[in-house]
């Protein structure tokens, strides 16, 4: 089996939002972004995915496991990083670790030493006295000091410094170098998954617009530039977003090899980034 998690059809309605057969697969070793604007249904895929709400329909699976079958077994196997600390912040680092680590069959002491150096912690510091950045990365210790073949993020690099945020993406990138391991990771910061994620899942207003490989995503859509005079009722059904202004427009396609035939080589196209396709994606809709 190759598919560490597989969604399918995943549906939940609340009274003003509804998540709508929600679909996507993360292959071992991999980086999968999840991305989409506020309110579109990543935090309740999340929830869902976790089985912290119930869902109305679908199937979640885990490691081929069904999730609410074998919920223990799963989460035993999952490191779990959000966005704030749910730790004791009373406490100090050590002592949360004594909390935390009976809960977990394959906990490594010396493996979560090791990460604590690396991350430079003073475990005898309270967990309120750490930075974000520090509470984050005692997050990731403690996820990998247990073994964890999936590791869950949400929004981890939200309010860290330029800094920070490139150390926790190379520690990402070094976990996933053991290609039985996995990270979905969830966040607005576009920037990053550029630089880090193998596959990208994109949610908008509670369904999946499209979740393919990063490259694959990259190499079909293109940002396009040219003269108002370019626009018309059927070039305009190119787009999937459109910005004009007095010196032209400029616009996200989805297929450049299409548009560049249609415009007939009048235009520029250039590579769009992951924020480029998100906006104007929303803003199209």
């Amino acid at each position: 089996m190759n598919n560490i998690l597989e969604v399918s059809n995943l549906s939940k309605e609340y009274k003003d939002f509804k998540l709508k057969n929600i679909n996507f697969s993360l292959e071992k070793g991999y980086i999968m972004g999840f991305i989409g604007p506020n309110g579109a249904g990543k935090s309740t895929t999340i929830k869902l995915m976790m089985n912290l709400v119930n869902k109305d329909a679908g199937e979640i699976k885990v490691f081929g496991l069904d999730y609410l079958q074998d919920e223990k077994k799963i989460k035993s196997r999952i490191g779990f990083v959000y966005d704030e600390s749910h730790y004791y912040e009373e406490l100090t680092v050590e002592k949360n670790k004594k909390i935390i680590a009976p809960f977990y069959r394959h906990w490594d002491e010396n493996t979560f030493q090791e990460y604590l150096n690396r991350f430079d912690i003073d475990p005898k510091k309270k967990v309120k006295q750490l930075s974000k950045g520090t509470k984050m990365k005692f997050s990731l210790a403690v996820a990998l000091s247990h073994k964890a073949d999936l590791i869950i993020m949400d929004e981890p690099t939200s309010g860290l410094d330029p800094i920070f945020r490139r150390e926790i993406l190379d520690i990402l990138y070094s976990i996933i170098q053991d290609e039985t391991k996995s990270i979905f990771f969830s966040t607005h910061i576009t920037t990053d998954l550029d630089k880090v994620a193998d596959y990208i899942t994109f949610i908008d207003n509670g369904s999946i617009v499209f979740s393919k490989s990063k490259d694959e995503i990259l190499d079909n859509y293109g940002l396009v530039k040219g003269g108002l005079d370019l626009l018309n009722d059927k070039t305009k059904d190119f787009f999937l977003g459109l910005r004009k202004n007095a010196f032209g427009f400029e616009g996200l396609a989805g297929n450049i090899h299409e548009v560049r035939k249609a415009f007939n080589n009048n235009i520029i196209i250039e590579k769009p980034t992951l924020e480029d396709i998100m906006v104007y994606t929303v803003r199209g809709r």
